[in-house]
């Protein structure tokens, strides 16, 4: 039974931010077909920044009306609007309207918000759901979590996205030449976009097919009876604490055994200088961790994934698919392996977190200098970038696996603003690399067909 509730929060854990992950990964084939072009991503990003509506007020309803919004309420209503708005995706992304003088995907546009709506609000309603359960289960959802990036990108791959011909192509030129003599010629390789396996139609089915198994593991996981084995309350009490504003600040305390004797007082002082429950952690800690963890969301979900292509692609085709594809199978693994060596030390986490900054540092350092970075048309080149890339996924993923653990131990409080860090340092990378790519266009773009380089 224990392994079917570990199972079962994985597949809640999947629901989380598939839809958008999804979206992102099926974008080679969406673009040609629609009058964005390859705009498309900028507009995602801002799209994605709206939509942090949604978990702004969960966070302001716990911070001011505790108990006043229901969590499972929540959960119920945003993973069926993300079914929903899946299931349209196939019949309407194609469609298109006049707005601001220019012809727009305005459907595909809206529904894209409402998937944002959905994704974004689950990091402030996902996460604290699963205090109902014993920790040991935190792992398993954030191994779905994982999976939500693993998944609809093998399932790209299998679709044959972004797959890439290089191919010679004849371009006419016009030259000074004679009255009666032709223009010349030249030859050039470019690269071809070969047609996919199946149309975007049928993967979207497959988003709302996955967001409906989220919707199935949530219904288990509140009635299944074996679930309720696995609760915490037969081990853990509530408790509210008026100050702080009414915050709902959950405390777990053990309930099973009770101290002879009162806490002495450097206990009662360290629980009175903590921010949640269990006084484990000084404020000044606590507030490093909530900044580390906005910090590595901003990397992983905003910085570096904008200049992926920047960084990969000047190696080639191969490398820019082996880098994505087992930079999210990097993931999971990291969240699996915290399952069997879970660790609270904040050294640890520091160390893992300059380490993989310094990773980020050299795929951006690669992403700047393209089309020519260091190593390129290397095998060594190659092998490094795709290292980087399952080196800087797996260490960070490791770190948030760590602050969930620390975070979960704190209570239901504690994970609310977690997934509020969450998107707030999502949201505060995107907004620093939109311009910076889009507008100011700071980063080149390299051919996976390019053959040589300007020194």
């Amino acid at each position: 039974m224990a392994l079917l509730i570990h199972v079962l929060a994985a597949a809640f854990g999947t629901g989380s931010w598939i839809a958008i992950n999804g979206l992102w990964v099926e974008l080679p084939l969406i673009v040609p077909e629609i009058p964005e072009g390859w705009y498309l991503p900028s507009y995602l990003t801002i799209i994605i920044q709206f939509a942090n509506v949604g978990p702004l007020f969960v966070t302001m309803m716990h911070k001011f009306f505790p108990r006043k919004l229901s969590e499972s309420g929540v959960i119920y209503v945003i993973v069926c609007l993300g079914i929903v708005a899946c299931f349209l995706l196939p019949f309407f992304w194609k469609v298109t309207s006049m707005f601001a003088g220019a012809l727009h995907s305005t459907a595909l546009l809206i529904l894209t918000f409402f998937l944002s709506l959905v994704d974004c609000t689950s990091s402030v309603t996902f996460l604290p759901f699963m205090t109902h359960l014993q920790p040991k289960y935190l792992t398993s959802y954030f191994i779905g979590e994982g999976l939500s990036g693993l998944i609809p990108g093998l399932v790209a791959l299998g679709q044959g996205v972004g797959v890439v011909k290089c191919v010679n192509m004849t371009t006419n030129t016009t030259v000074s030449v004679p009255p009666n003599s032709t223009g010349g010629s030249s030859y050039d390789i470019v690269a071809q976009y070969q047609p996919a396996n199946f149309p975007p139609k049928v993967f979207f089915f497959f988003l709302s097919g996955m967001m409906a198994l989220c919707l199935v593991a949530f219904i288990l996981l509140n009635y299944l009876p074996e679930s309720h084995h696995h609760r915490e309350t037969s081990k853990y009490v509530q408790q509210t604490e008026a100050a702080n504003g009414g915050v709902d600040l959950t405390k777990m305390e053990v309930a099973e055994q009770r101290p002879m004797i009162s806490p002495s007082d450097s206990q009662r002082e360290a629980r009175a200088k903590a921010i949640f429950g269990t006084g484990k952690y000084s404020c000044l800690e606590m507030v490093l961790i909530f900044l580390v963890l906005a910090w590595v969301n901003a990397l992983t979900n905003a910085v570096l994934p904008s200049v992926q292509s920047y960084s990969c692609l000047p190696y080639g085709n191969l490398a820019y698919h082996l880098s994505a594809a087992l930079g999210a199978m990097a993931n999971p693994l990291a969240c699996f392996i915290a399952m069997f060596y879970p660790n609270r030390s904040l050294r640890l986490m520091g160390f893992l977190v300059l380490t993989g900054t310094g990773i980020g540092s050299y795929i951006m350092t690669m992403a700047a200098l393209s089309p020519c970075p260091w190593l390129v048309h290397t095998q060594l080149g190659s092998i490094l970038i795709v290292m980087s890339w399952i080196l800087f996924v797996g260490t960070l993923s490791y770190v948030k696996v760590m602050i969930g653990i620390i975070l979960r131990d704190e209570g239901h409080s504690a994970l609310v603003w977690c997934g509020a860090m969450v998107q707030l340092g999502s949201m505060l990378g995107a907004l620093t690399m939109f311009p910076l790519v889009s507008i100011y266009s700071l980063f080149r773009s390299g051919d996976p067909c390019n053959t040589k380089c300007l020194l």
